[in-house]
C-alpha cells in the first residue's frame, strides 16, 4: 500500500505548521522549504483547512497556522481525509469485475491489514511525530556540496 502524494504532503504540512509554533506560516515558506509546487501545496493545504485541522488568516500578515492543539489531531483521521479511497485491491472497489470475488479469501486478509493500519494511525497524534523548529530550518538552508 502506498500513500498518495496528497497525503503525503498533507502531513509534512501539519508538521511543518505545528513546528512553527504561534508563527503564522505561509504556502510559499512551506513549498519553498520542501521544494514542492505551490500550486499543488494549495490544494493540500485547502483541503486541510476544509477539513478543519488549519486555519487560514488572509492578508498581509495573514498565514496558516494549526486549528487545534497537536495532540488532538489524530493521523488516522487526516489519512481518511485526505486518501481518496483505500481500494488496496480490485474487490475493494465499485465496479468490480473480478471473477472470483464471491469465493475468494484475499479480500478478507487484506481487509484486515488495512484495518490493522489505520488502528496505529489512529492511536498516533501529529504531537508524536512532531520535529523541532530547527530541524525545518535545515529545509530552509541551502545544500552545501560534499
Amino acid at each position: 500500500m502506498q500513500l498518495t502524494l496528497f497525503s503525503d504532503l498533507a502531513l509534512r504540512v501539519l508538521m511543518f505548521t505545528h513546528a512553527a509554533g504561534d508563527r503564522r506560516v505561509t504556502i510559499d515558506e512551506i513549498a519553498d522549504s520542501y521544494e514542492i509546487s505551490r500550486t499543488h501545496l494549495t490544494k493540500v493545504v485547502n483541503a486541510l483547512t476544509r477539513a478543519g485541522y488549519l486555519t487560514s488568516i488572509r492578508g498581509r500578515s495573514g498565514g496558516l497556522r494549526l486549528a487545534k492543539p497537536a495532540d488532538r489531531i489524530f493521523l488516522g483521521d487526516v489519512i481518511r481525509t485526505t486518501e481518496p479511497d483505500f481500494a488496496l485491491v480490485e474487490c475493494f472497489s465499485t465496479g468490480n469485475q473480478c471473477v472470483i470475488t464471491s469465493c475468494c479469501k484475499l479480500q478478507v486478509v487484506l481487509d484486515e491489514a488495512l484495518q490493522a493500519f489505520l488502528e496505529v494511525l489512529d492511536r498516533r497524534t501529529l504531537a508524536s511525530i512532531a520535529l523541532r523548529p530547527k530541524e525545518f530550518l535545515f529545509l530552509a538552508q541551502p545544500q552545501e556540496p560534499e
